[in-house]
């Protein structure tokens, strides 16, 4: 499952270099993985038994700068699942010249708010997650 999720840059996304600042990509991510979720359809159900994910490493290389304007598309989609962990790849692209302006790996754990540490993935999830894990193509 690959969600996308386009983002219009704004005047108050940019730097005084008058291109994407570096900390609004984190935002346009977590943008991304929110929808994804929403999409995917576990999150309330895994908060309801007091289940969360919880992000505990992101890593992003930036490629291109953004600009004014640009109309910015966010993919997301699981890359890699653990015993507690899951892994997702992000990519933004821009939705005119296609081309790729940033890539992120981002890493959760599944964490019980009960006993406030990490737990493993119920099974009805983990099988969920295991059939939608297929990572993302750089654009070309």
């Amino acid at each position: 499952m690959i969600n996308k999720v386009q983002i219009k840059v704004r005047g108050y996304h940019l730097d005084i270099f008058q291109h994407v600042n570096n900390a609004r990509y984190l935002e346009f991510l977590e943008e991304g993985r929110w929808e994804f979720f929403e999409d995917f359809g576990v999150g309330t159900d895994m908060m309801a038994q007091g289940i969360a994910w919880v992000v505990v490493n992101i890593n992003i290389n930036f490629k291109k700068e953004a600009n004014f304007g640009d109309v910015l598309e966010v993919q997301t989609a699981f890359s890699k699942l653990g015993n507690r962990s899951i892994s997702m790849q992000q990519n933004i692209v821009n939705s005119k010249t296609l081309a790729l302006v940033a890539k992120a790996q981002v890493t959760y754990v599944c964490f019980s708010q009960a006993r406030k540490e990490a737990v493993a993935l119920p099974e009805e999830y983990r099988h969920k997650i295991e059939e939608a894990i297929i990572g993302l193509n750089e654009p070309a």
